[in-house]
């Protein structure tokens, strides 16, 4: 797995969090996947949030700036639909956390 799939990966548990994901939500990560470059295979892991626990692996190791720039990525996800429910937030939460990101 390569950071542009891990990163497309935890967007998308963030937009499934609160058990639903809008018509924004769903264009907000597909756009997130086109400019990221990713392949149809990749998409694929993707959609079917194939590797969640190893996306959060890959990030934990990178540079703490990069860490913090994924959880702006995660909220600006999880607002797409012009709004941010609590296991959204909840989730980033437990992303960040798992990321080990200080406060």
């Amino acid at each position: 797995m390569n950071e542009k799939v891990a990163k497309c990966l935890l967007v998308s548990k963030v937009l499934v969090a609160d058990g639903m994901m809008t018509d924004d939500e769903h264009a907000f990560l597909d756009a997130l996947m086109a400019a990221e470059g990713l392949d149809p295979d990749e998409r694929r892991r993707v959609i079917e949030l194939d590797g969640w626990d190893e996306a959060e692996q890959l990030f934990r190791a990178l540079p703490v700036e990069r860490r913090r720039d994924l959880l702006g990525d995660l909220f600006d996800a999880a607002s797409a639909d012009g709004r941010l429910s609590t296991q959204e937030l909840a989730t980033i939460r437990d992303v960040a956390a798992g990321l080990k990101v200080p406060d």
